[in-house]
């Protein structure tokens, strides 16, 4: 209700504006010590990846880039935070305005394009968080490194935020940084999965922590590419899959105000489109890697769809927006139930 009540004045702002004071106004309420008596954490442990899990709800990469509210954020009930994406060197991204709601469709079009201020600001931030659940940290290259060059990035980042991460995710699949979606296929997939492992078991040993690799895949994938990922999957051992990203698709939001707006799509017009994508990996895998649920979730049962589709865990992000923070404990609810 209390979001309902403030989502007009959000909404009034320019979204990049909004995005901004939203997290401002978490981290003040944080530091007053009010969110969890208005947002109280549900324990539904989950175990995954090695990992014990508060809950199956996280948040989904993307909202907190540089890993500057994870106290805040946390404080909303979330069972797991994924920060970033992170890249080697501080980036401006892509030129404003670059964000755009749909409310008509509850969905957003974004292209960004990896705005952050590199990863050894987000790992400063990540040393002064209290925080002690589970965070993910969501890795990139950057936007001006060749494509056959992006493993190096991804193991500059890696190198970095070993040491701090309960688990990596290695984003190969954001629209909105060109040609990066190559990577999701042929040999650049196979020879970027073989360097990342075989840098997982060095720092593993030099570290002595085990800490998960993810991959994070598109929505925009024919049969035989998850056919052929998964197994790559398979054959480097990933210790996990987060599907999906943002889509290229402009189903359910043809003719809208920004509609035709450049960039990846979230919200609810992705959640049938990820969700299959979810379940096809789900048959491909065979409960050898687990899944995680990401698209298009608004309630509580669209989060159940995601489990029921092959799932272990669900991340939200853009229903979070139109929803506010009652959507995670609505879908830790739902997933108890």
């Amino acid at each position: 209700m209390l979001y309902a009540l403030t989502r007009p004045v959000l909404f009034a702002l320019d979204p990049e504006h909004a995005h901004y004071a939203t997290l401002g106004s978490i981290a003040c309420a944080s530091r007053l010590g009010v969110l969890p008596l208005l947002f109280p954490k549900i324990s539904q442990p989950v175990q995954c990846m090695g990992l014990t899990f508060e809950n199956p709800v996280g948040l989904a990469a993307g909202l907190d880039k540089n890993g500057e509210y994870i106290d805040a954020l946390a404080s909303l009930g979330f069972g797991s935070i994924e920060i970033g994406t992170i890249t080697p060197r501080a980036q401006a991204g892509n030129p404003k305005p670059r964000l755009f709601r749909l409310p008509q469709a509850d969905a957003i079009i974004n292209r960004m394009g990896f705005n952050n201020h590199g990863v050894d600001a987000l790992v400063a931030n990540v040393e002064r968080s209290k925080y002690k659940g589970i965070l993910g940290i969501n890795i990139g290259k950057n936007f001006d490194t060749p494509v056959e060059k992006a493993s190096d990035d991804y193991l500059k980042c890696m190198d970095k935020v070993y040491a701090h991460a309960s688990y990596i995710t290695v984003n190969i699949s954001s629209p909105n940084t060109q040609g990066l979606r190559s990577l999701q296929s042929g040999d650049a997939l196979s020879e970027l999965l073989d360097v990342l492992k075989n840098r997982q078991a060095q720092l593993h040993s030099q570290h002595g922590r085990y800490v998960p690799l993810v991959l994070k895949v598109a929505p925009d994938l024919e049969p035989a590419d998850v056919a052929f990922i998964s197994q790559q999957l398979l054959r480097f051992e990933i210790d996990g899959l987060i599907t999906t990203n943002t889509t290229l698709s402009r189903v359910g939001v043809e003719g809208l105000p920004n509609g035709a707006e450049a960039g990846g799509l979230s919200g609810k017009p992705v959640f049938s489109k990820s969700t299959a994508i979810l379940a096809d990996f789900a048959a491909e895998l065979e409960g050898k890697i687990p899944l995680i649920g990401v698209g298009g979730i608004s309630t509580g049962a669209e989060a159940k769809a995601k489990i029921n589709a092959g799932a272990s865990l669900v991340q939200v992000y853009s229903g979070l927006i139109y929803r506010g923070p009652d959507l995670i404990n609505d879908c830790v609810k739902a997933l108890r139930a």
